[in-house]
Order: C-alpha cells, then structure tokens, then sequence
C-alpha cells in the first residue's frame, strides 16, 4: 500500500510539472520573424521544477509534459479560433514542441546522477548544450515531419545565446534555493547542537558532584563495615547485625550510582564527540547568557579579548565552568553593564579572565567566597540562595588541575575572575 500510494504521488507531481509548463510556456516571445520556433517560460519552468524534483523519473515526465504541452496549446487554438480551428494544422505548429520537452528530460536524464556533484558553472554549461540540441533536434523534426524550413546558420549564434542566458538564469535561481535551504537546516542543527552543549554542560557538573558522592560513599562503607566488625568483636550481635545492614545498604546506593554514573559518562565520550576552539566556546557562552540578561531585564555588554586560539577537546568542561561564572555576572550587575571575557597565554599556561561592572564583593567576604553555602544572593522572600556556584567551579577547575582565584580589584564595582590551566593539558593534539 505505502508503494502505491508513493507512485500516486509521483504521477501526481509529473502531472503538476506538466502543467506548471504548459501554463508557463504561453509567456512567450517569437525572436525569428515568420517563424513559429518559440521562445518562452516553459523550458526554464520544466528545468527548474527537475532540478528542484530529482526524485521524477525525467524521461517519464519529459513525456507527460510533451503531451500535455500539445493538448494544452491545442485547446488554446480551438477555443480562441472556434470555426477556423484544424486540429492538423494545430498538431503541426506544436508537435515539435511536444518533442523538445521529451528530448530534454532524456538529455537530463543522463546527468541526474551526478546533479549534485557539478558546480554550478560546469552544471550550466552541461544544461546550455542539452538545450542547444533539444532546440536543433526539435527544428530537424519539424522540418522532417511537416516541411517547415530549417533555422538558418545566421541564427544559430542568437539560439546559442538564448540557451546560454536561459541554463544560468534557472541554474543561479536553482542555487539560490538551494543555499537557502542550507542555511535554514544549518540554522536548525545550529539550535540543536546548542541544546545539547547546554544539556552536556549541565551534565557535566552534575557528573563531577555523582564522583565525589561515590567516594564519599566509598569511605562511610568502609568505615561501617570496620565498626561492625568491631561491634562483633566485642559481643553487641543486635547491633553488629544492624550496622551490617546499613553497610549493605550503602553499598546497594553505591552500586546505583555506579551505573547512573556509567550512563552519564558514555555521554563524554571523546570518540562520539567533537571538539570547539577557545573562541566557538566564548561565543556560545556570550549567545547563551545574553538570552539570560534578557529574560532578567537586564542591558548586558559582552565583550571578548581572545589573544590566544586553539581547538579543545575539553570544551564541555570549559562551557560548565565559563557559563556558571557569566550568569553569576550578568546576576551581579543591576540593570545594565559589561561582561568581558580575556584569554591569553603566558608560558606553558592558558589564563581566561572573566570580568563584570556588577555590585563587586565586599572586602570581608573575598576570603570566603568559595567555600559551599556562601552567598550574597536573597530572594523577594529573604532565603538564601543554595551558594554552591562558586564552589562548584572551583571543585572542577581543581579536578582537572587548573586553578581559580579572585584578582584583586581597586574599584569596589569590577569583579575579575581568573582561571588558569596548563596549556597542555585543554590544547588537542598535544
């Protein structure tokens, strides 16, 4: 059934091919004086509507819009000519039209497979000469079948120019679409692959605080599993046999997690993923953020100094870490100011720099920043907020072996964060 109704729907386009060129071939204009060769929109409608439809069968429609052309242009002459019209003399004029169509789509039919493979210069060359010979078939058969008189050689070089005019017109249209269409599914994946970045990142965080939990749920078995043997030891069999329970227990919890955790790690896989230059990563984090300031009301400036570029495999670590210490900036500034985000190297060290015009830190507080549940942020309701922002950044920045710390400032309103990382150790391919 679905191969049935795929075949009504093929024949259902040849047909609206057929018309669209019928229709399209009466905007016309007659260059050769006494001569009944045409000139029209019907070729170029036919040659775009194979380009843009590559799933017809081109010989097949070809035919199918031959003979709607002749039964088109024929009805036109017996509805404007009514007593004087002869349908032979009408089959005369426009069977050779009918034949151009036809040896046309065979003419395409030989370079369909490789449509996609010509550029576009080659592709209009390709298409100038199958026209150039459809037209010169066309006038050979006509003047064969019914007698006409051959085109004169004096007006090959004004064919030639129709047909070259004609192929690059519909080839440049025809690319145009094309490039179009490209942007509209490249703009597409770009959403895409930016959802995911998202997602990755957040990720990401998430799977650093699941290692830290099985480690510490790593020591309390072992250290329960010490207290039950020691509470054996000494005779307490209840309660020895309860804390063996609870260690168990605890290593029923780790096993979970050890399998979420397998889970959420295939997600990193180096070999499934890409990679992003110091400068894409930026750039992403600014798109993401600036939605961000927003959505808060705020005008936000974001501005970048990238004085060193390079391709990371480690750019979900970056974005995690990079986006925490943004939206803290764009959460820190009042209505409007600047985010700025520098990246340099010195040495064998890659040092990124994120700064904001924000509310700044108060001096007392500097030293305690990091540490988990500090924060300055209240509510309407006058709750804090849960503060583990800053020290989550710097648990992963420590994990993988950088460093993070608060440069000092001399206007209380600047708040300059500095990450700093071997060079070596986010550079690919080193």
């Amino acid at each position: 059934m679905p191969e049935r109704k795929r075949h009504y729907a093929e024949w259902a386009q040849m047909l609206l091919v057929a018309i669209v060129t019928a229709v399209a071939g009466e905007f016309k204009i007659t260059p050769f004086s006494g001569e009944v060769f045409r000139i029209g929109l019907g070729s170029s409608a036919f040659l775009l509507c194979l380009l843009l439809m590559r799933q017809l069968p081109y010989v097949y429609t070809g035919i199918a819009t031959g003979i709607m052309v002749l039964l088109f242009r024929t009805l036109k002459d017996a509805v404007n000519l009514l007593d004087l019209f002869s349908f032979e003399a009408s089959l005369h004029t426009h069977f050779s039209a009918a034949i151009y169509y036809m040896i046309f789509a065979v003419g395409m039919s030989r370079i369909k497979p490789k449509l996609s493979e010509f550029h576009p210069l080659l592709l209009g060359g390709f298409i100038t000469l199958i026209e150039f010979t459809s037209n010169e078939l066309e006038l050979l058969i006509r003047s064969i079948m019914f007698g006409y008189r051959y085109l004169y050689s004096s007006q090959w070089l004004l064919l030639g120019a129709t047909a070259v005019l004609r192929s690059y017109f519909i080839v440049g249209l025809y690319s145009s679409i094309t490039i179009s269409q490209m942007r509209v599914v490249h703009n597409e994946q770009q959403k895409r692959m930016e959802q995911m970045l998202n997602i990755g990142s957040g990720l990401y965080g998430e799977v650093f605080y699941l290692r830290k939990s099985m480690d510490t749920l790593e020591q309390i078995t072992a250290k329960s599993h010490n207290l039950y043997g020691k509470l054996s030891e000494s005779g307490e069999k209840a309660n020895s046999r309860s804390m063996l329970e609870i260690t168990q227990q605890i290593h029923e919890v780790k096993k979970d997690s050890q399998r979420i955790l397998a889970g959420l790690l295939k997600l990193f896989d180096r070999k499934t993923t890409t990679e992003m230059s110091l400068s894409e990563i930026v750039d992403f984090v600014f798109r993401s953020n600036h939605g961000y300031g927003q959505m808060l009301r705020k005008e936000i400036r974001m501005e970048r100094e990238i004085r060193t570029d390079y391709v990371t495999d480690h750019y979900i670590l970056l974005l995690t870490v990079l986006n925490n210490l943004v939206s803290n900036s764009v959460e820190a500034i009042d209505k409007d100011g600047r985010v700025r985000i520098r990246i340099d190297e010195q040495g064998a060290e890659t040092v990124i720099a994120v700064s904001d015009t924000g509310s700044g830190i108060a001096e007392q507080n500097r030293e305690i920043i990091f540490e988990p549940g500090f924060t300055t942020k209240f509510n309407q309701a006058g709750y804090a907020a849960t503060g583990i922002g800053l020290s989550h950044v710097r648990d992963i920045v420590h994990a993988f072996g950088g460093k993070l710390r608060l440069q000092p400032s001399e206007q209380a309103d600047d708040t300059t964060f500095v990450l700093v990382f071997s060079t070596d150790s986010l550079k690919k391919g080193v």
